[in-house]
C-alpha cells in the first residue's frame, strides 16, 4: 500500500507525517531516517489494528 507523507526540516531534524491517516507521524535526524521511522510506525500501527479487529464486524454503508 502507498502512503503519501509530508516531510518538514527543522533545526532538530526532520518531521514526517501522513495527512490522510491521522496518527502516522515520526521524526529523524536525517530525511532518510525520518522516512524509515514513519514506515516502521505505519507497519506497527497496521499490525496492532489487525490484532484489535480480529473479532470485529466490518460493514460499509453508503451515505
Amino acid at each position: 500500500m502507498l502512503y503519501k507523507i509530508k516531510v518538514k526540516k527543522s533545526k532538530e531534524g526532520y518531521s514526517v507525517w501522513c495527512e490522510d491517516s491521522p496518527g502516522y507521524a515520526s521524526q529523524g535526524n536525517t530525511e532518510e531516517e525520518a522516512i524509515h521511522n514513519i514506515k516502521e510506525a505505519i507497519e506497527d500501527y497496521c499490525i496492532v489494528r489487525n490484532e484489535i479487529m480480529i473479532d470485529e464486524k466490518l460493514i460499509l454503508v453508503e451515505v
